[in-house]
């Protein structure tokens, strides 16, 4: 059985290399982003195609999956709007990102895949552009499977929670079973990586480069504690902003990860010291982009910049914070394949 799949708003190539490692041909990414396509090519099979959702036309989606006998429409489409990081809750609904979901559910329309998977931030299942694009795919007859789910307890090195949706035309599509009843923790992904100061870089891997801390946030990571927060500190070394009662609440800003469990979720900020719990366990210094891309399940090698090319840390930051975990993906395809696989004949009926 052949499994073809097109994934939109397809970014770095998260979804597209899990998908990729559970055995399914994606044949082709979409983005409107021109700066992932060196990335998803070098690292993945599929094509790049630089084109807004709202150009893409249902007829050239079926000549891409033409001759498959499992036609799948992936896509996480991007989670600004909904997620609790917004900071502009009142104004989001008039973020340019809105409405994509729509634009998904009239791709849906036009192709009539035999299964369609969406990824995104737990906060979008209460919103009614999600409820209307469920709408959307049961009127089309679609039976629809959808759930948070822990990314932890399927092997991502984080604290990620994840709204999961799988609609098939035939029976619904059951998520695989947790697979890890033990986290996978910080020490097992990025403990190996060779030492580094804060903004250096190291020579062998562009990647693995961090950025410069201030004389007193370097004092500051030098007091913080694996686990604690900006209370450990000195007061002379506590923000004027924190003392506040409205800080209090920020207890994980300018904190270390702890090396035996899972790290926060990884955002687009994680390069940043005093933006959450990102410094590093015992190393004064933030992440590095490659352990930010590690603990976002990315192979070792995955390339994010051609080599010998400047490497712009807030740049590829943002790529890797809002990629789908590899990881992630490859559990969606194993759930699509195990649905599929019990039902030989589910293309031909569909």
């Amino acid at each position: 059985m052949t499994y073809g799949v097109v994934d939109l708003f397809c970014g770095v190539g998260g979804l597209t290399c899990g998908l990729e490692e559970a055995g399914l041909d994606v044949v082709a990414g979409y983005d409107l982003d021109a700066s992932c396509e060196y990335t998803y090519t070098h690292n993945n099979r599929a094509m790049f195609i630089n084109k807004n959702v709202e150009n893409i036309t249902g007829q050239e989606i079926k000549s891409l999956l033409r001759g498959y006998d499992v036609k799948i429409l992936a896509g996480c489409a991007p989670c600004q709007p909904f997620s609790r990081h917004q900071k502009d809750k009142k104004n989001r609904k008039k973020h340019k990102d809105w409405k994509l979901l729509y634009q998904f559910g009239r791709l849906v329309e036009e192709v009539k895949p035999h299964i369609v998977s969406m990824e995104n931030v737990p906060e979008l299942e209460n919103e009614q552009v999600f409820k209307d694009f469920v709408r959307t795919l049961e009127s089309l007859k679609y039976n629809v499977t959808y759930k948070v789910i822990n990314a932890a307890d399927y092997g991502v090195p984080q604290r990620r929670k994840r709204l999961l949706l799988l609609a098939s035309r035939r029976k619904k599509i059951k998520f695989i079973e947790p697979t890890h009843t033990q986290p996978v923790t910080v020490r097992q992904v990025i403990g190996n990586l060779p030492p580094i100061a804060a903004g250096e870089k190291n020579y062998n891997d562009n990647l693995h480069v961090t950025a410069t801390l201030s004389d007193i946030n370097i004092q500051r990571i030098q007091h913080s504690i694996p686990g604690g927060t900006w209370k450990d500190w000195p007061e002379s070394l506590v923000l004027d902003c924190h003392k506040k009662d409205s800080g209090q609440t920020y207890s994980s800003v300018y904190g270390r990860m702890r090396w035996d469990d899972v790290a926060p979720t990884i955002t687009t900020q994680f390069i940043g010291y005093g933006t959450g719990r990102f410094g590093h366990p015992e190393q004064d210094r933030a992440l590095t982009l490659r352990e930010g891309a590690m603990l976002q399940t990315f192979p070792r090698g995955y390339s994010f910049v051609p080599q010998g090319e400047t490497v712009v840390l807030k740049n590829i930051a943002r790529h890797i914070g809002n990629a789908v975990p590899p990881r992630l993906g490859e559990v969606i395809g194993l759930s699509i394949k195990s649905h599929c696989e019990t039902k030989r004949k589910y293309a031909k009926k569909s």
